[in-house]
């Protein structure tokens, strides 16, 4: 019973994590759209192009967690939250409420990085919030969307 216990109040948590980052996501958002350069000197737009792409980048590691958080509301639902998907173990509660959406248990995941150390299997992919997007709308690209003088 302890174990369920722990389990909805992790759930509690992911929830709240997950409506948390979503609500900064879209400010993060909201805030790159409204930073134009709107006057100002070529220093004042490099800095904020510095921003930008700082924010782009904590961006692209929030959408990373959410996408980790949703995976692991989804696990909840289908009643596999917290069993290891490769030996199929119990996830000790302790792990789980220091990184409710892990998968693996600790086991697992230190052969997982020792083979990666070794350039075998695993491997994780830091693609770029730009990159991520562009999957995510496969439309083609024409002349006017590049900023480039057709002659």
């Amino acid at each position: 019973m302890a174990r369920k216990d722990a389990l909805l109040r992790l759930h509690t948590s992911l929830v709240a994590k997950r409506d948390a980052l979503r609500k900064q996501l879209l400010m993060e958002l909201e805030d790159s759209t409204s930073s134009d350069h709107l006057g100002g000197d070529l220093a004042d737009a490099a800095l904020d192009d510095s921003q930008n792409e700082m924010h782009s980048q904590l961006a692209a590691f929030e959408s990373r967690e959410l996408e980790q958080i949703e995976r692991a509301l989804q696990l909840l639902k289908a009643g596999k939250y917290g069993q290891c998907e490769v030996c199929g173990e119990q996830i000790p509660i302790a792990r789980l409420k220091a990184l409710p959406y892990a998968t693996v248990c600790i086991d697992c995941r230190q052969r997982q990085e020792r083979r990666t150390d070794r350039g075998e299997g695993f491997s994780e992919n830091w693609e770029s919030l730009y990159e991520y997007e562009g999957r995510l709308s496969d439309r083609d690209l024409t002349f006017r969307d590049l900023d480039v003088p057709v002659d």
